[in-house]
């Protein structure tokens, strides 16, 4: 493929809606949505638990979408905390932890699936090349930011 910029793009926008769809088909048997995935997967990283902040940098979600989410897991019994207290520290209950160890089962079989036919190797350069890809984009990214004087001059 001669565009380089659509087979990149449309791929990783490809692989984010399909992780978004199974992290949805998999949550939704508890009535809870993708965001949720991820608060129950970083909690369950941290046992000592994160503020809503640190979920926010972690998930890259908006902290409105965490709150929200914390909110709903407390309100189901997953976990304590107020998110709506500042700096206040979220852990998982017994029942969120026992959720959280199905979310971290199911994510390690769907990233196994997805990079089935690959070697060792092959996972391990697509990995380190990923987070390079994307570390000289966030560079890229705050270059722009820093060099844009009135975007509408170049235009």
């Amino acid at each position: 493929m001669d565009d380089v910029f659509e087979l990149f793009t449309m791929t990783i926008l490809k692989m984010s809606k399909l992780v978004q769809k199974i992290k949805s088909l998999e949550i939704h048997k508890f009535d809870l949505k993708a965001v949720h995935v991820m608060c129950l997967y970083h909690l369950r990283m941290h046992p000592d638990g994160m503020t809503a902040s640190e979920l926010c940098r972690q998930t890259l979600d908006d902290k409105a979408a965490i709150s929200r989410a914390i909110a709903q897991l407390r309100e189901r019994g997953y976990v304590l905390g107020d998110a709506g207290r500042h700096n206040a520290v979220v852990t998982l209950t017994e029942k969120g932890e026992r959720l959280a160890q199905y979310v971290t089962e199911r994510a390690a079989q769907a990233v196994a699936a997805g990079s089935a036919d690959l070697t060792d190797e092959q996972r391990t350069l697509f990995y380190k090349t990923l987070l390079e890809i994307c570390g000289n984009l966030e560079h890229y990214y705050r270059d722009l930011l820093r060099n844009q004087a009135d975007p509408q001059e170049d235009v």
